[in-house]
Order: C-alpha cells, then structure tokens, then sequence
C-alpha cells in the first residue's frame, strides 16, 4: 500500500490511474478505524479500480469546546488494517496540507434556507457541517475521486455531502453503506473506544430504544407522542438526548404529522462524555384509528 502525505505525491499516483484508465475510489475518515470503515474500503473496491482512504482529524468541524484534541488516534494500526483491507493508497496529510497558509475560503451548506445541515447536527454544532463540507470537497478535488463512500451512521452527513455535490456539480459519485453494528446492535464508532466499561454495555440499550420508537411509527402511532416516548425512555436509561426526530431522509426536514412513505429517524444522545449517533428507516403507513 502506497502512503502519502503531500499532495504531490498524491496527484503523482492519481494522474498515474487516470492516465491508465482506471476508476478512483475514496474513502474519507478520520482514522480510529473500525470493521465499519473496512466495509467501506471494501464497497470502494467493488465500485472503483483502485481505493485512497484518507486519514485527517479535521480541526474545522469540531467546535472550541469540542474533543479535537481528545479524538482517538492510531496511525500505525490504521494502516496496517488499510493494507490488510487492500487498499491501494492511504493519504495522511497535515492541517497545512489541507489549509495552506492564507487558506480562507470555506463552503457552508446551512447558509441557504432549506439545505439539510441546518437542522439536528447543524443546529446543535454551528459550523460543523462548514467544516464537513470543506474538507470533503477539498479532499474530492485532491483525489480526483470518481465515486466516494460513506457510511450511514452519520445519515444526516451523507445528505448533506449529496446536496453539496450535486449543488457545485462535482464529478463525483456519492455512495452510502448501510451502518455497521457491533454484536450487540451498538452503531460502530471511533468514539466508543472512549466509554468505559459500563458505559459501552449501557450503550447497547440506544438501539434497542431507537428500534421500539420506529416499530411504534411503523404501526402508525402518532408522530410527536411516539417520539416523545422515545425519549422519555432514553431518559430513563441513562442518555441524555439531544434530540430524536423523524425526518424526509434526503431534507432533513421534520417529518410531518400524518405524512405516509419512507422517512428517516435520527438519535443523538450523551452517554457521560461521549455523543452517540444512530439512525434507522422506517416507513410510515397511515395512522392507526
């Protein structure tokens, strides 16, 4: 597996692939890498010639008070599960790559009424989906990626990453995988290394509340009371929730009340110092009664 940290040396190898006709596929992370991240190298593959996952913690979408500094990092294992993953190069550059001196230009998706990121993340962390949205097209445009892989833990970043691509017309294809769970149904995270022993065995009980919640909308309970159910339960178990909401998958929008067909919901709850994020589709049928 090649690695490389400036962007020469990237676009060496990616000018090489392209003049050899061959498909690039990308898989964006912020390393602490788990099966989750493995299974997108893994569908980059099934989609592309040959696969760059990058590895940069990116300082631009945590906020001041946020866990920049504490976010799990560890480079050598990573790159030892890339190559055994088969990935073709791992690109690991520095701020300074990413944000040259003078950098000042940013892309904000939220400052249009209507864009995905101004509700549940973008409303909770103001200017985190600046930073996403940044670094994502700065690492399509290094890259040259054709197609790029996300995961479908972080839905509402997906959609956001959509919009974006399809709003600055980016030759690049925007692939989502289905969530990657642990045995016992916990969404797979960097940041669950961080809970302690008890709190990854209280963890598992988020899912568990996500999936009565939605059983609950899928029979047709009533939108805000089934919610507020939901949370009352998390409550009771230990989270605290910042929200959980139901939501048109690709606008984020609430789901309204007495609306049928396909929708998305979303939790993000704190457990001690850690903020879990999971979500799961439900489809709505008329309401019952």
């Amino acid at each position: 597996m090649r690695i490389e940290r400036e962007l020469a040396g990237l676009r060496a190898a990616t000018g090489a692939w392209r003049g050899a006709g061959q498909r690039i596929g990308l898989v964006p992370t912020m390393g602490a890498l788990h099966d989750g991240h493995l299974a997108l190298v893994a569908e980059a593959r099934r989609q592309a010639d040959v696969v760059i996952a990058s590895i940069f913690v990116n300082p631009l979408q945590f906020a001041p008070s946020e866990d920049l500094a504490r976010y799990p990092r560890d480079e050598a294992g990573d790159l030892a599960k890339l190559a055994a993953a088969g990935c073709d190069l791992a690109f690991l550059p520095t701020p300074a790559v990413i944000y040259p001196p003078g950098d000042s230009t940013v892309i904000d998706p939220g400052a249009a009424p209507g864009s995905p990121a101004e509700f549940w993340e973008g409303a909770a962390r103001p200017g985190h989906f600046r930073g996403v949205a940044t670094v994502c097209c700065k690492l399509f445009m290094m890259t040259q990626a054709d197609v790029a892989v996300f995961g479908e833990k972080d839905w509402q970043q997906l959609q956001v990453v959509r919009r974006m691509v399809a709003d600055l017309l980016l030759p690049v294809s925007i692939q989502g995988l289905a969530t990657v769970r642990e045995a016992d149904g916990l969404a797979m995270s960097s940041r669950n290394r961080r809970l302690s022993a008890a709190e990854r065995a209280q963890a598992a009980l988020l899912p568990a509340l996500l999936d009565r919640c939605g059983a609950g909308l899928a029979e047709g309970g009533a939108v805000e009371a089934t919610l507020a159910e939901g949370r009352a339960g998390m409550t009771a178990a230990g989270f605290a929730p910042d929200y959980l909401a139901l939501v048109e998958p690709a606008s984020l929008r609430p789901w309204p009340e007495g609306a049928i067909g396909a929708a998305r919901l979303l939790v993000a709850a704190r457990l001690g110092e850690i903020r879990l994020l999971d979500n799961i589709p439900v489809l709505v049928p008329p309401r019952r009664g």
